[in-house]
């Protein structure tokens, strides 16, 4: 059987494409499923790299355990060397938070006595110095993510973030310290081991340089977990002088682009696209839980703009977000979600082939829809946003880019990267 050096989870769809995209990268193929594959189902013999979207960021924690697990057994079955759990680079910090019983279920697992927790992603300003999470240069709590709708953001030391959510205690480990040699970083950690048991190890992830110190003191783990800054230098250790370097991240025919994130870099993104010219059409989400609006309305407005490429968003700031979460929190989010994914599918259905979305519960609502159930891996348009080709559709191209992603002119660099030339 062919070995897949790398076999990771991820608990969303869009942290799955971010993951995916560095495992790409750094010279893997890859292919990115939907959810947990039946069982059977086997990669292509040539692909180096699996990995596995659930949907489980904001859910219970024993079901996330029990997702993760199951995520795991699959991944072993097709004989995965190694395991990375990829979770969101802002790290989900309330008492309910499932990263930590999720980490310590698949140490377990996997029979290790300690991981790596990574959260960082330098080059989308995503830091840790002295165990600390940041966001542009801000801690996580002061950061524009403290008010997140879904996870909200209250501290930054990442051993804090864990005391609640797990009993096996964190130590960091400092940029200088990285910098002794390994076996003096070694002595250190398994004396702490020693004393403690089971345990994470916080490194400090400041410059993208860093990524190549963190692979060489610790990627001979069996398990590693954190965000998607370290994934494309433990693929480049692995895939050698056997880069895949396939690719095509073209197609003919329309684009759309979908928003429903409600981060502030999204609402930018959006009001460039609008302030460049582009047609955009908001969707008010109290009239649509209402079915005062409906799908129907928007696929008029698409269909009535076919010459053009479209932005169809609910992207809200967090005053509007509070606003019309009278109307009730989940309802309001399952109403936008399920209307967009009905969109979606309509589009494609009417010749749509390149689909542009933004934020990880709208990306999920949709390829939930569209039930394909398995991508090849191509450019990314922005660090961590891959173009993706569904191996059951290969003419249709989807960019899905978690909202805190891409810059402000990302929505017109995704329509012209999937754009087959002439």
């Amino acid at each position: 059987m062919n070995t897949i050096l790398w076999g990771c989870i991820a608990d969303d769809f869009t942290g799955a494409a971010d993951a995916a995209s560095f495992y790409k990268k750094g010279g893997l193929k890859t292919v990115l499923y939907n959810g947990i594959p039946k069982a059977g189902t086997i990669p292509d013999n040539d692909t180096k790299a699996v990995v596995i979207a659930l949907k489980i960021r904001s859910i219970d924690k024993d079901k996330a355990v029990e997702e993760a697990l199951n995520a795991f057994e699959y991944l072993k079955s097709i004989n995965a060397k190694q395991y990375y759990y990829k979770y969101c680079s802002t790290f989900d910090s309330t008492p309910n938070g499932n990263i930590g019983p999720v980490c310590d279920a698949l140490m377990d697992a996997v029979g290790e006595n300690k991981t790596i927790l990574c959260p960082a992603l330098p080059v989308n300003k995503r830091t840790v110095k002295r165990g600390r999470l940041y966001v542009n240069g801000v801690p996580l709590n002061e950061s524009s993510m403290r008010n997140h709708p879904l996870n909200p953001m209250w501290d930054s030391e990442i051993a804090e973030l864990m005391r609640p959510q797990s009993e096996r205690p964190c130590i960091n480990v400092d940029l200088e310290e990285m910098q002794e040699d390994d076996s003096e970083v070694w002595n250190r950690l398994n004396a702490f081991e020693a004393q403690e048991g089971k345990y994470y190890i916080v490194p400090d992830y400041v410059n993208e340089s860093d990524a190549k110190r963190i692979a060489e003191l610790f990627d001979s783990l069996k398990l590693i977990t954190g965000g998607s800054g370290i994934i494309e230098e433990l693929a480049r250790r692995g895939a050698g002088e056997k880069a895949d370097e396939n690719d095509d991240s073209t197609t003919d025919g329309k684009a759309i682009i979908i928003a429903g994130s409600c981060s502030q870099t999204t609402i930018a993104q959006c009001d460039k696209f609008i302030s460049d010219g582009g047609k955009a059409f908001k969707i008010d989400a109290i009239r649509l839980l209402y079915e005062k609006l409906t799908v129907g309305d928007l696929w008029n407005f698409v269909a009535e703009n076919e010459d053009d490429t479209v932005l169809i968003y609910s992207s809200e700031g967090p005053e509007n977000v509070i606003y019309n979460q009278r109307h009730g929190a989940k309802e309001i989010s399952e109403s936008l979600e399920t209307a967009m994914a009905e969109l979606t599918d309509v589009v494609i259905q009417n010749g749509y082939t390149r689909i542009i979305v933004a934020g990880g519960e709208t990306s999920g609502a949709i390829t939930q829809k569209l039930g394909f159930n398995s991508y090849l891996i191509g450019k990314s348009v922005s660090p961590g946003v891959p173009v993706m080709t569904p191996t059951d559709n290969r003419n249709i191209r989807l960019v899905l880019k978690s909202g805190n992603f891409g810059d402000k002119d990302f929505f017109n660099k995704a329509v012209k990267m999937t754009e087959k030339k002439l």
